[in-house]
């Protein structure tokens, strides 16, 4: 059987309009290089989906030179874990030098990311990142009492600075490391990744958009169990405390950016089991209850002796959300209840939640780029410090604790991209 032959024009389409179609060279406005004459290096096709169907989106990169360079300042599980390989998959930062006090691992790990050996510094010659041109900025993950310190240096050395939470392990540092960027004219942003993965930032838009009603309360437990009792967070000079800063922090956050609310007084609750090594210096669990003026009111625990659990509760006088398991670096899952045709109804809302530490870095980096304060300054860290002093402080005197409101702002503008 022969199939009749359509010709170009009887199809109702030019030669050129031909080309167009079959010759992805020639399709001008949707390539490469037509579009890079006018966006950079920015690529975008047009849409083929009914709009029914999710929008397609292409990310955009920076050229690798033109990416903001970080050093790596602490080479422990988090480091090696999750920041190095984040770096893969960032849009606007890349990781050009190490810190670490363990040369024969910072080699190792340099030549699996391909920075030079002379990128590679100890904490004696920290200082001399001040002569390290691809060094723009420093991801600090140090144990806790070292966050001042390493901060203040980098800022003197005009490094911007992205530090891991909890800030530090006092009021009194955390303000010294917010002055000292300042001085110098640095950006300073806390790690709270949370802020920046899609899963909690769904939540922020729900509650901005009235969606969950009125908010009445939020509940929260972050706990895990730790085991080798001469780990540096099971000691109080390093540490700075137990499961509170650690990971009872990502409670108390949650609680404050997904209400957008501060709280006013704060009621805590420290208990240690005596005949357990680990919990010679720190705390075992901590329990606490946040107040804020609204009404909201916030109920959180963490532990470091029990099973692994992460998760989240936003109530509001129209439907919840929560977040189980919460607080993981992957596979968050979203729920929301409410009330659909005279039947309570949950339903699961998948949102991918991406690689949480590429998206702070991207963000810092953007942050850098612009001049802009990032999302999570210093002063986002100083107000969680603020209250973990009066939440020790309620739990050693028996009483609640009033608190007053921050100074200023803590928060920067919203993240771009959702990171």
């Amino acid at each position: 059987m022969t199939l009749p032959s359509i010709s170009a024009d009887a199809a109702g389409l030019t030669r050129r309009g031909f080309l167009r179609l079959t010759t992805g060279a020639l399709a001008a406005p949707w390539v490469a290089g037509a579009h890079a004459a006018s966006s950079g290096n920015d690529v975008q096709f047009p849409p083929v989906q009914a709009q029914s169907e999710k929008p397609e989106k292409t990310e955009q990169y920076d050229a690798p030179g033109e990416r903001i360079g970080f050093a790596i300042v602490g080479l422990g599980r988090i480091a090696v874990n999750q920041v190095l390989p984040a770096f893969a998959k960032c849009k606007h930062a890349r990781a050009v030098a190490l810190v670490s006090g363990d040369r024969d691992k910072a080699l190792k790990i340099a030549r699996q990311y391909g920075i030079a050996e002379q990128a590679v510094f100890d904490y004696r010659s920290y200082d001399r990142l001040a002569d390290h041109q691809p060094t723009q900025a420093v991801y600090i993950a140090l144990p806790n009492n070292m966050h001042a310190e390493y901060t203040v240096r980098a800022a003197q050395a005009g490094k911007h600075v992205l530090c891991e939470k909890p800030m530090a392990n006092s009021v009194a540092e955390c303000r010294q490391m917010i002055d000292a960027c300042a001085k110098a004219q640095r950006r300073l942003m806390i790690a709270y990744r949370s802020q920046y993965e899609p899963n909690d930032r769904a939540i922020v838009k729900m509650v901005r958009a009235k969606q969950l009603g009125t908010l009445r309360e939020f509940i929260s437990s972050n706990i895990q169990n730790q085991g080798d009792p001469n780990q540096w967070r099971l000691k109080r000079a390093m540490a700075g405390g137990g499961p509170l800063p650690d990971v009872g922090i990502y409670c108390l956050n949650a609680a404050r950016f997904l209400s957008g609310e501060e709280p006013v007084e704060v009621i805590g609750h420290a208990w240690t089991n005596p005949n357990d090594p680990r919990f010679r210096e720190v705390e075992e669990a901590v329990q606490f209850i946040l107040r804020f003026p609204s009404g909201f009111t916030a109920t959180c625990s963490s532990s470091y002796s029990g099973h692994n659990a992460k998760f989240l509760r936003l109530v509001g006088s129209d439907a919840w959300a929560e977040l189980d398991p919460a607080y993981a670096y992957t596979g968050l899952r979203l729920r929301v209840g409410r009330l659909v045709d005279g039947h309570d109804a949950v339903q699961e809302i998948g949102i991918d939640t991406g690689d949480q530490f590429a998206k702070e870095l991207d963000h810092m980096a953007q942050c850098i780029k612009a001049n802009r304060q990032p999302h999570t300054p210093g002063e986002e860290g100083l107000q969680d410090m603020r209250i973990i002093e009066a939440i020790y402080q309620s739990a050693r005197e028996g009483r609640t604790v009033k608190l007053a409101p921050p100074s200023g702002p803590v928060r920067g503008p919203e993240p771009e991209d959702g990171g």
